[in-house]
C-alpha cells in the first residue's frame, strides 16, 4: 500500500522553467529596453548553462550585450534580480499552470489518506508560493515542514 508520495515542484508540479523563469527573464529584458526575448527552443539551449545570471552572461557573450553596459557583472546582478521579483509575480497572479494530472493526483492521494509533501533545492519562498497558489494553502503547510525537516 502506498504511504507517501513525496513531489519536486520544478518540471513536476509545474513547469517553472518554461511557464516561469523564461517569461520573467523576457519581462526583465523588456522592461530594461532590451531587444532580447528567449522562445521555447532557445530557452530549452540555454537550460544547458546552470543559474540564471550564467545563463544570461552565456547569451550575451554569444549574441552581443545591449549597448553601453559599462559594468556586465552589475547588468547582470541588476537584470536576475528584476528577473526574480518578475517570476514570484508570475507565480503570485497564478499564470503559471499546474502540469497535466498533478491536481487530480494529489486529490486522490489526500482522499486515500496517503501523505503528501514536496522536497525541493528551489528557493524556499517560491515553491512555498507554487505549492500554495497551484495546490492551495493546506499543501504549502506540509511543503514547509518538509523543508525544514530536511535543512
Amino acid at each position: 500500500m502506498l504511504k507517501a508520495l513525496i513531489f519536486d515542484c520544478d518540471g513536476v508540479l509545474a513547469d517553472t522553467e518554461r511557464d516561469g523563469h523564461r517569461v520573467a527573464f523576457n519581462r526583465a529584458f523588456a522592461q530594461k529596453g532590451f531587444d532580447v526575448e528567449w522562445d521555447v527552443d532557445l530557452y530549452g539551449r540555454l537550460l544547458q548553462i546552470a543559474g540564471g545570471k550564467e545563463r544570461m552572461r552565456h547569451y550575451f557573450d554569444q549574441h552581443g550585450w545591449p549597448p553601453a553596459v559599462a559594468d556586465r557583472d552589475a547588468l547582470i546582478a541588476e537584470l536576475h534580480h528584476l528577473k526574480t521579483d518578475l517570476f514570484m509575480q508570475i507565480i503570485e497572479s497564478g499564470q503559471m499552470p499546474l502540469r497535466p494530472g498533478v491536481k487530480r493526483l494529489v486529490d486522490e492521494a489526500i482522499a486515500a489518506n496517503v501523505a503528501l509533501a514536496v522536497c525541493s533545492t528551489s528557493n524556499e519562498r517560491a515553491v512555498n508560493l507554487t505549492v500554495e497558489r497551484l495546490l492551495g494553502p493546506e499543501m504549502a503547510v506540509l511543503v514547509r515542514d518538509c523543508l525544514r525537516e530536511a535543512k
